[in-house]
């Protein structure tokens, strides 16, 4: 979608060159594969522009969603400062990394300068403490976070994620707290680099980087502490990802359809995480349970280790890697007054498909627990 927006922007400015192809890395990730004429005519003018520009690191349609995939495939790296034409490209600040999305004009210009102006923006620190509860992800975490401080509470700044509960996490689940600060306002997300991130990205590529952390003066517009001890599962309700309430505000909401994916958790921890809350269950009549791994790594990680016979054993579709229903795409739109519960980030108006549908935000346990009993339902009582 935006590569065609910036194909367009490159004839309008007469621009003819890439500023340095090696370091573009490019792929499709929505409507995969197209599933109507348009979709196939974007698809089409972002191979006609890497083709013309000569762009090695085209991925294509094969590896998945671009977020996910691309610090899989060693592209990112602490120290980095990386700009995409997405707005969770605040993704990547999980590794330590200053990210952000842009629209594509700016792509445009820096994919043929090389140079961008940036405002470097304040840092809102959240000290998050306390063990992480049982059936507690990261993104129970955020939701909190976000519902905290609302969807204007960070604009143009960068949100840092730091204390034990942050050290606790896996780096599947920092990046869900990362990929979610654009929810806030935020222009980056950030989480300063331990052994952990160290050792993910090192088995990642074999590329030398410098990881850079907080001076000991380091001056924070704000430092908010949080203890999640005793953190209830987070859902958030339509249609702002704002809008977190513990599960035991909207327990019992029927629903129609859930959604086990997207850039924010449709990794190899979501997947196993789902399989272990579903398998020996069944998804109800009436019910869809839509997975969809964001990867191929993380697609053919869970074939081999059995999650995938789990899910359709229990009446769950498995789609291949793509953004799929959370940017309303080519799988499982949702029609007037159907209700979904899906582990995405944004719940918007119309964001799945009818305007009238209604999208609840929550982790893959709870929305996992949710899919087998037909309804929102607290993980931890499964």
């Amino acid at each position: 979608m935006t590569g065609l927006r910036i194909a367009q922007i490159y004839d309008e400015l007469g621009l003819d060159r890439v500023w340095d192809a090696d370091r573009v890395v490019a792929l499709i990730d929505h409507w995969i594969p197209a599933g109507k004429v348009d979709e196939a005519i974007i698809h089409q003018k972002c191979r006609e522009f890497v083709d013309r520009y000569n762009i090695e690191n085209w991925l294509g349609m094969r590896e998945g969603i671009c977020h996910v995939v691309f610090p899989q495939k060693g592209f990112v790296k602490p120290g980095d400062l990386i700009v995409g034409s997405d707005s969770h490209t605040t993704t990547y600040g999980a590794l330590g990394v200053f990210s952000t999305g842009i629209g594509s004009t700016d792509m445009a210009v820096v994919l043929a300068t090389g140079e961008l102006w940036f405002k470097v923006p304040a840092t809102m620190k959240f000290e998050v403490s306390g063990k992480i509860p049982k059936y507690i992800m990261g993104k129970d975490i955020i939701l909190r976070i976000i519902g905290d401080i609302g969807v204007e509470g960070a604009t143009y700044m960068t949100m840092e994620y730091a204390g034990e509960a942050i050290r606790e996490l896996s780096v599947d689940g920092r990046f869900t707290l990362s990929n979610m600060a654009i929810e806030a306002g935020a222009k980056a997300g950030i989480i300063e680099p331990d052994e952990k991130t160290i050792e993910w990205v090192k088995s990642r590529t074999k590329e030398k980087f410098q990881v850079v952390k907080n001076d000991s003066d380091a001056h924070f517009e704000e430092i908010i502490k949080m203890d999640i001890s005793d953190l209830e599962p987070q859902v958030a309700k339509p249609p702002s990802p704002g809008n977190s309430v513990p599960v035991s505000e909207v327990e019992g909401i029927k629903i129609d359809q859930a959604f086990i994916g997207s850039c924010t958790n449709g990794r190899i921890e979501d997947m196993r995480i789902a399989a272990k809350v579903i398998e020996g269950k069944e998804i109800p009549r009436g019910v869809r349970c839509i997975v969809i791994p964001a990867s191929k790594e993380v697609y053919t990680q869970a074939m081999k280790e059995g999650l995938f016979e789990i899910f359709l054993n229990a009446g769950c579709l498995i789609s291949n890697p793509h953004c799929g229903p959370c940017i309303g795409g080519s799988s499982g739109v949702l029609g007037p007054g159907e209700v979904c519960v899906s582990t995405s980030n944004r719940n918007f108006i119309g964001r799945m498909g009818s305007k009238e549908s209604k999208v609840y935000l929550a982790s893959p346990f709870t929305v996992a627990a949710s899919a087998v009993k037909g309804e929102i339902y607290d993980p931890r009582k499964i």
